[in-house]
């Protein structure tokens, strides 16, 4: 029984921070983690049982910001100590043409941006200058009905549209049998790097669902 306590007790201290606790220091992370998701099929999977803003057809949104993450090699801080003041009502109302809704950029700052270092303006700048940084390919707004595809399309569309990326750089995502989000991994100067093992996990489907846009 001590023996197995003590290989618990050894894994434990193992894992990532993030793992056990939120509330880690602020700016000290590793990379961060651009997410990109796709607006139909977050409106199709969540946001209309919501009655989101977002998904109102006259919005016409693609690819949106999801959040820009700071992340360790293993793990991700979340929820961290900051001594800058939370946004303002009209910061995050400026995201929305990015993001969706403010809703969405409150939450990132309050879990993510919290562990930048940054102050509000200067995350939502960073995470503003970041989306500008990934070209969204453009086949994708010009579906006209749901298709069906493997995950490798879109990774393969991103990749052709973004020849500074490699493979390892990229990740796409699936939740509930939709094509999610695409996420790239940036250093903190926002130049392309490869991800770490935990983020590099793509979807496996063969025919995951890709909405059109509203």
């Amino acid at each position: 029984m001590r023996i197995v306590k003590s290989l618990l007790s050894a894994a434990l201290f193992s894992l990532p921070l993030s793992a056990l606790a939120d509330g880690e220091k602020a700016g000290e992370f590793d990379y961060y983690v651009l997410a990109l998701s796709w607006s139909p099929n977050w409106c199709a999977t969540t946001g209309d049982a919501r009655g989101s803003e977002q998904c109102d057809a006259r919005h016409d949104y693609g690819w949106i910001l999801h959040g820009l993450w700071p992340q360790y090699h293993q793990g991700w801080p979340a929820y961290c100590r900051t001594p800058h003041v939370a946004p303002s009502r009209r910061m995050t109302r400026e995201m929305e043409d990015i993001q969706g809704s403010s809703g969405l950029a409150w939450h990132q700052w309050k879990k993510h941006g919290t562990c930048s270092g940054l102050s509000a303006a200067g995350y939502f700048a960073l995470s503003r200058e970041a989306f500008g940084k990934i070209t969204r390919p453009e086949v994708f707004r010009k579906l006209d009905r749901s298709v069906k595809l493997p995950a490798s399309v879109v990774e393969e569309a991103f990749l052709k549209a973004n020849p500074q990326l490699e493979p390892d750089m990229l990740t796409i995502t699936c939740r509930d049998g939709y094509i999610e989000e695409a996420r790239v991994c940036l250093s903190k100067d926002l130049k392309p790097v490869p991800c770490g093992r935990d983020v590099i996990r793509d979807c496996t489907l063969d025919g995951a669902v890709f909405d059109p846009v509203r």
